[in-house]
């Protein structure tokens, strides 16, 4: 797509605006995650490529030095066509990496991932992609051939990740959501001594039914407006695709497929399972007996 410089600008300020608002309203928790401590750094590095694009874009001379280097106003398109590769490229690590972190922590089966330990990680992320876009990856920047002094219009490409990790996770809570429910309906006569034991006391279908209403009560709006940009014919440029809306979208979507998969019913009752932080969804859960839940 063909996008105009001073619409990149705007687009990438209004980027890094909402990243630092919801980075500041998640602030008391934000570090407690790994997708929280890549949020921040998202952040860091949005600003820091909003304020390289426009220094270059506004320079009277055409031209400025940086670190020895001179860079002109095709550097411009270069740096968010670089950046834009970049952010496609971390899509599936980050919800993978994510994934894991949570897991550790809703599981309780292996210690989780450490504060300095998140922040190493993170940033062995971001070098381990920008070699893959510029070794491995079949990226090849798309400049205009007139002066740069002349370049007002940039080819960005557009992102496909978000509909790809929003189908599969989706699909995943779905799946979890008919495994609970086939259970449930198996599970309807059980032999007596399964009646006395006190791990079957709470529903697993009561548990992915307060999931399922806890999401989306939050993010039911998020997903009519991903369903509606799914079905425009027009693309989400990549420079803005991963950006920490997203991320806390994401976030709590991860939290609900775990919640799902691993069903931790007698340790959320007894406040004993460690839900990781969310600034948007309150897990709290309410359980009854196995014979009040089937009433």
């Amino acid at each position: 797509m063909n996008i105009s410089v001073p619409s990149i600008l705007l687009g990438l300020g209004g980027k890094c605006l909402l990243n630092w608002g919801l980075v500041f309203l998640q602030r008391n928790h934000i570090c407690k995650s790994l997708l929280g401590v890549f949020s921040v750094s998202l952040a860091v590095v949005d600003t820091a490529l909003t304020l390289s694009v426009t220094a270059l874009h506004i320079h009277t001379d055409g031209y400025v030095f940086l670190l020895g280097l001179q860079l002109t106003r095709y550097h411009v398109c270069l740096l968010v066509q670089i950046f834009g590769q970049v952010y496609s490229s971390m899509q599936w690590p980050v919800v993978v990496l994510a994934g894991v972190d949570h897991f550790c922590t809703v599981a309780q089966r292996l210690q989780p991932i450490t504060g300095r330990a998140r922040w190493l990680v993170c940033i062995f992320l971001w070098y381990l992609t920008a070699l893959y876009v510029f070794l491995l990856s079949d990226f090849y920047p798309v400049l205009e051939d007139v002066s740069h002094n002349q370049i007002h219009h940039c080819w960005v490409s557009h992102t496909s990740q978000i509909r790809q990790v929003s189908m599969l996770l989706l699909l995943a809570l779905s799946c979890a959501m008919l495994h609970a429910g086939c259970s449930t309906r198996l599970s309807k006569d059980p032999p007596p001594q399964q009646i006395t034991d006190p791990s079957r006391t709470y529903s697993r279908r009561s548990v992915v039914r307060q999931t399922l209403h806890i999401f989306l009560n939050t993010w039911a709006l998020f997903l009519f407006f991903l369903v509606v940009l799914f079905l425009l014919p027009v693309g989400i440029p990549a420079y803005l695709g991963l950006n920490t809306a997203w991320l806390c979208f994401l976030n709590s979507l991860l939290i609900a497929v775990i919640l799902c998969v691993v069903c931790p019913a007698s340790q959320l009752a007894e406040g004993l399972a460690a839900v990781p932080p969310d600034s948007f969804c309150e897990w709290r859960f309410k359980f009854s007996s196995a014979a009040e839940d089937r009433t």
